[in-house]
């Protein structure tokens, strides 16, 4: 019953804007389609932000990778010996194993929420980059209206490689 309700929806909003397309299409309103997706992915200015930020983070990549294999041969080595060790000792391990994992959890968190907010950052300028563009070219070519946001985009009216070429010149 929902589907159907569903369903009712969608060909009632298509029937609705079947005819401003149509009539937009007629009198000669030209409109453009822009997939950020594909921008974020494959414009120059975003592969550089990527490269960027990959150097800017190998090194802390770097140091959790060390601590992750230290962590791992801490706890392999912990089982390993846990037959022949005094309890004193096992104890002391298992302490340093605990407050090697939290530091390394810590470290991880924090190098994730780094990550991500520069990673934003970068994202915003390539956004703000790729705003721009598609704004002289609309201006240039004449178009009435862009979406960079649509459930179904035409590949007549996609001017995303139109983009991408402004970004790279």
């Amino acid at each position: 019953m929902r589907l159907v309700s569903t369903l009712s929806s969608l060909l009632l909003a298509a029937s609705l804007v079947w005819p401003v397309t149509d009539a937009a299409a007629q009198s000669g309103v030209r409109i453009g389609y822009v997939n950020t997706e594909r921008i974020l992915r494959d414009a120059a200015p975003a592969k550089a932000a990527q490269r960027k930020l990959e150097e800017e983070f190998r090194e802390r990549d770097r140091e959790l990778q060390t601590l992750a294999e230290q962590l791992k041969s801490m706890g392999e080595a912990l089982e390993r010996d846990r037959a022949i060790l005094t309890e004193t000792e096992r104890r002391r391990r298992q302490r340093d194993f605990a407050d090697l994992e939290k530091d390394f959890q810590r470290k991880q968190r924090e190098f994730r929420e780094d990550l991500n907010q520069r990673r934003n950052e970068e994202l915003a300028q390539v956004l703000e980059r790729a705003n721009r563009a598609i704004r002289q070219l609309a201006d240039s070519e004449r178009f009435d209206l862009i979406v960079q946001e649509a459930v179904y985009a035409s590949p007549r009216i996609d001017i995303t490689d139109q983009v991408l070429k402004a970004l790279t010149d």
